[in-house]
């Protein structure tokens, strides 16, 4: 059944055509809501190099994971009687992942990339099935995936194991948040179970879709925290009256690098106006610390990382990844190793030192206000300190986040365990080096919202003094959520309420 059974007629479908994938596309099938559809200048590809396969199955030739077993079972010859079973045979033995259900954006994520890299032509899979995959995108019917179980090579089995078993109808899916079995899930996407034909089921297996959209989806909350960061960053410039100097384009252009000079003209933008900076400007204090006069050098270098990675993975995800692959032209099927996930495992180990250096930096900005000999604001940002012990703990439990993230960003990548009885002798640990960005900006999204209570804190010590109207809208949208600590009170709910708010990302202010 294609997707267009389960496609409102009302709502015009997003066309993917292989290889056009965008970041704004991958932003839109993370958040749901949007109804997909394979370009119809695809389908003859498509159909092609599934005519290729029952052409090479009718030759009895062996071709791996078509009618020989997999991994180190790749030489044993199955009959042609048998290649049914093999295929679903396949889907029930690699269902075998644990842990708690990967997050409903990432799902999303790995139905689309996954039909986006079948639709290449080369993968030998039906178009009702490519359909299938987006009708259950369409319908918000999401296979329950575990987080845990793939090496990020081989393809990322165990989990997309998870999710072709919907598919046959085995395993189970969430249907507006309630957890189904599969054959009552798929009747919600207006699907019945699939019968898998020769290759089927290998290729749904096979491929990076698991890690690369766990990563994807990091680096879409990343951007959302830098942005945060760099906002709040700039209040607590202004809340320790501190200089706007280091953000002068002309030191940042001495240097030349590019996420630093851009960064920089965000903090000016930031700054721009504010009576705060102009209250201060013939003061005797020559430097600021770095954790305020370096936020362009470090924040800057996070954006360059934060970058890279994306462009990594965006080729990753207009790309295939499976094995073999079925060229019709010559009718040939070759083995190689597209599923070999390690640039997205580099990709997720250089997002996750950005994700560390952010929270680290913004750790430093919040200790800073705490000292009143740094900040000459009142210790810990209360006043009747000692019967008040206003944000001193919040600040630890910023550098107990922060000091997590230094663990988790040894990088995963330089980790590896064979496995397949050593056929499969080098993994890149892609998808554990994905999943644990998401624990990482959990800590970071933290940090900054600590940061964010403090500096909003910091600018009420100095009123009537307002500053720059970006920084005063930042301070407002807080203020909204949480009020002023005039006494000690439950701390946790107003680092909630803020850290809610940095995962939502603010409005970057622009100069005319």
């Amino acid at each position: 059944m294609s997707a267009s059974t389960a496609t409102p007629l009302a709502i015009t479908p997003i066309i993917v055509t292989p290889g056009q994938l965008t970041d704004t596309m991958l932003v839109q099938a993370a958040a749901g809501g949007a109804r997909w559809a394979i370009a119809d200048s695809a389908r003859a590809g498509i159909e092609a190099s599934v005519r290729a396969v029952r052409e090479l199955v009718a030759r009895d030739a062996p071709v791996y994971g078509i009618n020989t077993g997999f991994g180190k079972l790749a030489q044993t010859r199955i009959a042609g009687d048998q290649l049914a079973q093999l295929q679903k045979n396949l889907v029930l033995s690699h269902s075998a992942g644990v842990g708690q259900p990967l997050a409903a954006p990432v799902v999303r994520l790995m139905l689309l990339l996954k039909a986006a890299s079948l639709a290449h032509g080369v993968s030998a899979v039906r178009p009702e099935v490519i359909d299938a995959l987006l009708a259950l995108l369409n319908a918000d019917v999401l296979p329950v995936v575990p987080e845990k179980g793939s090496v990020g090579a081989s393809g990322d089995l165990a989990p997309l194991a998870h999710m072709a078993g919907v598919l046959i109808g085995v395993g189970e899916a969430f249907v507006d948040g309630v957890r189904l079995p599969a054959v009552q899930a798929l009747a919600h996407a207006a699907l019945a179970p699939f019968k898998l034909g020769p290759k089927e089921g290998l290729a749904l297996l096979n491929g990076t879709q698991a890690s690369t959209a766990l990563a994807l989806y990091a680096a879409q909350r990343l951007q959302r925290v830098f942005d945060a960061a760099v906002g709040v960053g700039a209040m607590t410039v202004d809340a320790a009256k501190g200089s706007d100097t280091p953000f002068d384009d002309r030191i940042h252009a001495a240097r030349g690098q590019r996420g630093q000079r851009e960064v920089a003209t965000r903090y000016r933008e930031w700054l721009a106006g504010s009576a705060m900076r102009q209250s201060h400007l013939d003061c005797d204090k020559v430097q600021d610390p770095y954790c305020l006069r370096c936020q362009p050098q470090v924040m800057g270098a996070c954006l360059d990382q934060l970058r890279h990675a994306q462009g990594i993975l965006l080729i990753e995800a207009n790309g295939v990844s499976d094995n073999p692959l079925v060229f019709a032209d010559t009718m040939e099927a070759l083995s190689g190793g597209n599923f070999h996930a390690e640039p997205v495992a580099f990709a997720a180990d250089n997002l996750a030192l950005a994700i560390a250096e952010i929270g680290a930096l913004s750790e430093r900005r919040t200790a800073m206000l705490m000292d009143p000999s740094l900040s000459n604001l009142p210790a810990f940002l209360i006043e009747h300190g000692g019967l008040n012990s206003g944000f001193m703990i919040a600040q630890v439990t910023a550098a107990a986040l922060a000091s997590e993230n230094k663990s988790l960003a040894h990088p995963a990548s330089v980790d590896s365990l064979p496995t397949s009885a050593n056929q499969e002798d080098h993994v890149s640990m892609a998808t554990f080096a994905a999943r644990r960005l998401h624990a990482m900006l959990d800590n970071t999204a933290g940090v900054v919202a600590i940061e964010w209570l403090a500096a909003a804190q910091a600018l009420d010590f100095h009123r009537p003094l307002r500053s720059s109207a970006a920084i005063e809208g930042l301070h407002a949208a807080l203020r909204e959520r949480v009020a002023f600590l005039a006494t000690d009170r439950l701390m946790a709910p107003d680092i909630q309420a803020a850290t809610a708010l940095v995962e939502a990302g603010v409005m970057v202010p622009k100069l005319a």
